[in-house]
């Protein structure tokens, strides 16, 4: 269970997030919802591909390892690769928006800390807040990351509608040989479809383009290069394992 808390420097002076990657964390997951204020950086690391939520709307996931609980970038020096995604990266801050004292002001969205989250300490880790009760570098840091996750929130549903337009996504049921005798399938699943990306041309073209996702549909469609250094991350794995 979560208990949040509007984050503020009385309340929370002494707080420390303990930031290094681990399962004791959450870190052992073998998918994470991305967004698409990161696809640049998630595509040099990790697939990107599209699924729908239990309400039947679209969402991003970075593939991190076939199987349940299988993060392929996490071992005991921590998660290796040089981008985490933000959902991962936030720790145990979120973002709420909360409503100014006029009724026809805009909500403004405020950190909260889930005061039940396993990275927090009073010993250890990053601090929160300096001792004069300013923002430390490394809440500056979060601070970012809760951008890139709420701004990235509000665009994902605009992107996708976009996508749908132009006939960009593909249904997929993504197959991976890992040797004669293994395979893994992950049903579905949506993609970018290359072949008619790269035929575009005209409105289709043109809606893409000003709607500021031509960029996000191109990283979309290069991450999926780095299934094939999921597959060698894997056959390691299994290979140290003695299963290979």
């Amino acid at each position: 269970m979560s208990r949040m808390a509007l984050l503020n420097n009385i309340d929370h002076a002494d707080l420390r997030v303990i930031t290094r990657h681990a399962a004791e964390f959450g870190d052992n997951i073998n998918q994470a919802l991305v967004f698409p204020t990161e696809f640049e950086e998630v595509q040099r690391e990790y697939p990107i591909f599209f699924r729908k939520d239990e309400n039947g709307a679209f969402q991003s996931v970075a593939l991190l390892g076939f199987d349940r609980g299988e993060n392929l970038f996490l071992d005991e020096n921590g998660w290796n690769a040089r981008y985490v995604p933000a959902v991962q990266a936030r720790g145990p801050f979120s973002i709420a928006l909360r409503r100014g004292d006029q009724a026809d002001a805009a909500p403004e969205p405020m950190i909260h800390v889930d005061l039940d989250h396993p990275r927090l300490s009073e010993t250890e880790g990053e601090s929160v807040f300096l001792p004069q009760g300013g923002n430390s570098p490394y809440l500056e840091r979060v601070a970012h990351v809760l951008r890139v996750i709420h701004r990235g929130a509000e665009m994902s549903r605009a992107m996708f509608a976009v996508f749908e337009a132009c006939d960009l996504l593909d249904p997929v049921t993504v197959e991976i040989k890992l040797s004669e005798s293994e395979k893994v399938t992950i049903p579905d699943r949506f993609t970018i479809s290359r072949e008619r990306l790269q035929r575009l041309s005209g409105e289709k073209l043109e809606t893409l383009h000003q709607s500021g996702f031509l960029y996000a549909a191109f990283m979309a469609a290069a991450s999926l290069g780095n299934v094939s250094r999921l597959i060698e991350m894997k056959n390691r794995k299994r290979a140290a394992e003695g299963l290979i």
